[in-house]
């Protein structure tokens, strides 16, 4: 997606982040509406109340207030028996793939007014994604990288799709005006010295920062190498920025890409494979004084990318696993690990 800055007055950095504010699916405020038989058209806060929920609250991930209202009102039901259990883990497995239309519609005593449905729906919050361009070869626009969350719970039910993700894909066209602010990430930026390596790993929509750094380094005529770590699951489907990608390597912008597509052979390939495979280099690289840096899923790839990073450094350096660590951990007070991970 490209953002047209116009005269907003936005600067932005390769690095940053854009906080996008969605508007939620108005066939999905309509739903829960019509299951809590409220009409939309009740005035609510300086406006209807279809217009106040299909702008101002969150419709998707039940929150605790209304998770506990529900449960209060359908005391016999499985979402209260865990609810009074205070198992976390519990409802974390119950809640997963639900919304909040679909605990409405498991626990039909829960019956709510125009006032108190607002009191138990959370504030819209705005979606922070990474910046996927450069300011240096895109000053008046903004670009990110996004993936459409879209599933459902099993076949031939309903549809659920990401707020602010199928919002872009679905409900803005070219040339609406929409909700947008800078999150500067200061931390997460190119290295000053343009002669320094970097080694950059995002697999997936991790891509998008490190696109906006190979755009800048280009652009600024960087003299340092740069290595990228990029995959998915299907090459045929999911290799995003292929050509482009392509022609940077023609370019000599782009000296090392290492690709894991993890679905397209019997034995699951990941990154962190290739760094496994690629150990003797990548070491190379961070005594030559590389950044390394790492984008995308906090909860697995992230740990599974400073596992292998770990296990580079100990096996390259015949160190312990304790060097290893205190090795990563001058990365980081040099400012040459960075994460950019949610």
């Amino acid at each position: 997606y490209e953002f047209d800055l116009a005269d907003s007055g936005i600067t932005y950095t390769a690095g940053d982040a854009l906080a996008v504010l969605p508007v939620n699916d108005p066939e999905l405020v309509s739903a829960i509406l019509a299951c809590l038989d409220l009409d939309g058209a009740l005035a609510a806060e300086e406006s209807t109340l279809f217009e106040t929920v299909l702008k101002t609250r969150e419709i998707r991930t039940p929150g605790k207030d209304l998770i506990a209202a529900v449960a209060e009102a359908s005391p016999d039901g499985g979402l209260a028996d865990i609810v009074r259990r205070d198992d976390r883990d519990a409802l974390d497995s119950f809640l997963w793939g639900r919304d909040i239309l679909d605990l409405l519609e498991e626990n039909p005593s829960a019956r709510f007014t125009a006032d108190e449905l607002l009191g138990l729906l959370r504030p819209l919050q705005s979606r922070q994604y990474s910046i996927s361009s450069s300011p240096l070869a895109s000053p008046d626009r903004i670009h990110l990288t996004v993936a459409s969350v879209r599933h459902s719970p099993e076949p031939g039910a309903r549809s659920h799709g990401g707020v602010c993700s199928t919002y872009l894909s679905d409900r803005i066209a070219d040339g609406d005006l929409t909700g947008i602010w800078l999150q500067p990430n200061n931390a997460f930026s190119v290295p000053e010295d343009a002669d320094r390596p970097v080694i950059m790993v995002g697999p997936g929509t991790g891509i998008a920062p490190f696109r906006g750094f190979l755009h800048e380094r280009a652009e600024a005529g960087a003299t340092g190498g740069n290595w990228l770590f990029f995959g998915d699951q299907h090459r045929a489907t999911d290799y995003i920025y292929e050509d482009e990608l392509t022609d940077l390597e023609e370019k000599g912008v782009l000296t090392k890409l290492s690709l894991a597509f993890s679905r397209d052979q019997a034995e699951k390939v990941y990154v962190q494979t290739r760094m496994r495979e690629e150990a003797e280099e990548l070491y190379r690289w961070l005594e030559d004084g590389a950044y390394f840096y790492v984008c995308g899923d906090a909860s697995r790839m992230a740990k599974d990318v400073e596992t292998a990073l770990l296990d580079v450094i100990a096996e390259q350096s015949g160190g312990s696993e304790n060097a290893a660590l205190e090795y990563l951990a001058t990365l980081k007070k040099e400012k040459r690990y960075v994460r950019d991970v949610y």
